[in-house]
Formats: structure tokens, C-alpha cells, sequence
């Protein structure tokens, strides 16, 4: 995106130049701006919380608080998402280390 140097509205392009939406202001396109920008093309899968029934949670940090409703087992993995608004607190979601049953619980 590119902003108007002349008023700061949004420019959009316009045959060889950019255009300012609101003022009418031009200026000529630059050739190549892949440069200037950081790409987040490349994630790494280890920043990926998993959530799913079918997530494999071997090796996240353990809960031997919890009580599984399945089996009765109290080991069970754990995972925080925020689940609602930036003012809600996140939910947690619990795997059992036997029956692998999963739950949340809300804060």
C-alpha cells in the first residue's frame, strides 16, 4: 500500500503512476518494491498451537491438577487460545495423557 504524500489518503495504481483517491495527486511507480517489505511466506509449524481432537500433543507442558471425565485420569496436556475478544480471557484446552479425550475450561 502506498500512501499520498500530499494528504495521506490511500493511492492506487493507475496505469504508470499512483494515484491519491481522494486529492487527485500522482507520482510514478517504483520498479520493484520487494525490497522494502518483509515476506512472512516462510512459518515455522512450531509456533502452531493445535487445538483439534486429533492434535498430537506430545511433548506440551502437562496439568496433573485435572480430573479426565472419561477415565478419571488426572495427567493431562494443555494449550491456551484466545478464544474470544482481547478482553475475555483465553480458554484452555485439556488432552487426556490416556484416553486422549479433549476439553475446555474457561477462566
Amino acid at each position: 500500500m502506498q500512501f499520498c504524500d500530499e494528504c495521506g489518503s490511500l493511492m492506487h495504481a493507475q496505469g504508470d503512476e499512483m494515484v491519491c483517491s481522494s486529492c487527485g495527486h500522482g507520482v510514478p511507480k517504483e520498479a520493484d518494491l520487494s525490497e522494502q517489505y518483509v515476506s512472512t511466506d516462510a512459518q515455522d509449524e512450531g509456533d502452531v498451537i493445535e487445538t483439534s481432537e486429533e492434535a498430537n500433543f506430545e511433548g506440551k507442558p502437562t496439568d496433573d491438577d485435572v480430573s479426565c471425565d472419561e477415565c478419571g485420569n488426572t495427567t493431562a496436556w494443555y494449550t491456551i487460545k484466545q478464544t474470544g475478544s482481547a478482553d475475555e480471557p483465553p480458554t484452555r484446552f485439556f488432552k487426556c495423557t490416556e484416553c486422549k479425550s479433549v476439553r475446555r475450561a474457561y477462566d
